[in-house]
């Protein structure tokens, strides 16, 4: 048990030292005080698992980290309240449905469901996707129409895809109406058309009021 709580230390250890910045395996060594087989093994595995990443040779924190963090920062009520409304989305339009919420200048998928096509859009749990594309990316960064209307988006991020976002928004008093995260319909332009807001449009603004009831935000 005690080796056990010493690898674990370590290992956020590591992590630790990649808060800083990306970081060389000697600088893991230099900010950890771990020894270099033993840092360079421990970077490795966390790697494997998502935790940390590595570009140009040095670690940075990882795509599955930032996904845990997302699901923490917005809180798992919020995830769990969204999901009847986004299958029952998803089973309306027969298209993929995404839960997104800003990180910096990417928007991070939360939740997920797939169309049941064999033609669909897939979209990975804890996916970092530009914030400068696509209809997801414009309600995160409050571009949307007031009120919480539709935004759509035709072949913005990916050949071939159209898209349908609302955001959901904290309506409680004081919270000024402030986007909490964006959920949205994609698929193919074959089936969603080049006009998918005139499809779907009102569905997914039924699904964010939804979520927004579910979770508590006065929605």
């Amino acid at each position: 048990m005690e080796r056990t709580i010493q690898l674990l230390d370590r290992a956020i250890a590591i992590l630790e030292a990649c808060e800083e910045g990306p970081a060389s395996l000697a600088a893991l060594v230099e900010r950890t005080g771990l020894p270099r087989a033993t840092a360079h093994r421990l970077a490795g595995a966390l790697e494997d698992h998502g935790m940390l990443r590595r570009d140009d040779g040095r670690w940075a924190l990882g795509p599955t980290l930032a996904r845990l963090a997302a699901v923490a920062a917005s809180g798992p009520p919020l995830v769990v309240a969204a999901r009847p409304a986004l299958e029952q989305l998803r089973d309306a339009t027969g298209e993929s449905v995404q839960l997104y919420v800003r990180r910096g200048d990417e928007r991070l998928c939360l939740v997920a469901l797939e169309s049941p096509h064999s033609l669909r859009t897939i979209v990975p749990v804890g996916a970092a996707l530009p914030l400068q594309r696509g209809s997801a990316g414009r309600v995160l960064r409050g571009d949307g129409p007031p009120g919480g209307g539709w935004v759509e988006s035709v072949e913005e991020r990916e050949p071939g895809v159209a898209s349908v976002s609302v955001a959901v928004c904290d309506r409680r008093p004081g919270a000024g109406a402030a986007v909490v995260a964006a959920v949205s319909v994609s698929g193919p332009v074959e089936r969603t058309t080049r006009q998918p807001g005139a499809r779907y449009g009102a569905l997914v603004v039924a699904a964010a009021a939804a979520v927004e009831r579910a979770a508590g935000l006065g929605g």
